[in-house]
Formats: C-alpha cells, structure tokens, sequence
C-alpha cells in the first residue's frame, strides 16, 4: 500500500486515491478548488493543484443562492 500524506493540509492519498481528513473517498480536483488553489504552498502534493475543474467556495455559495431563492 502507498500511502501519502500533504504536509501542508494532511490530505491522504492512499494507492493513489485521495480521501479526505474524514476518511471519504475524495477528488483531487475539489481538494484543489477548495484548498490547495487558496492555501497550498509548494509542499503541496496534489497533482492537479491548480486546476478549476472541481468545486469550489464559489460555486457552493451560488448553489446555496439558487435553492435560497427557489425557495421564496
């Protein structure tokens, strides 16, 4: 088993699948656009830091608007 960790956040990577700090299988595009983009240095191990394919605070805070005014 490989098992990697981030020194900057403590992401897992575990056979190469990352998993977040609470153990759920995760996305290392949405590890990048929620953490890694903001606050990643360069002990950074994402591979794909950097990219904007995957979530981020942006896009959850205009989901929560939509359903915020869907439900008025």
């Amino acid at each position: 088993m490989d098992l990697l960790t981030c020194p900057k956040c403590e992401a897992k990577w575990i056979d190469g699948q990352h998993y977040w700090h609470t153990g759920k299988l995760g996305d290392p595009h949405d590890l990048a656009g929620l953490v890694c983009n903001n606050y990643g240095d360069e002990t950074c191990i994402n591979p794909v830091k950097g990219s904007d394919s995957g979530d981020t605070w942006e896009r959850r805070a205009a989901f929560l608007d939509k359903i915020s005014e869907e439900d008025q």
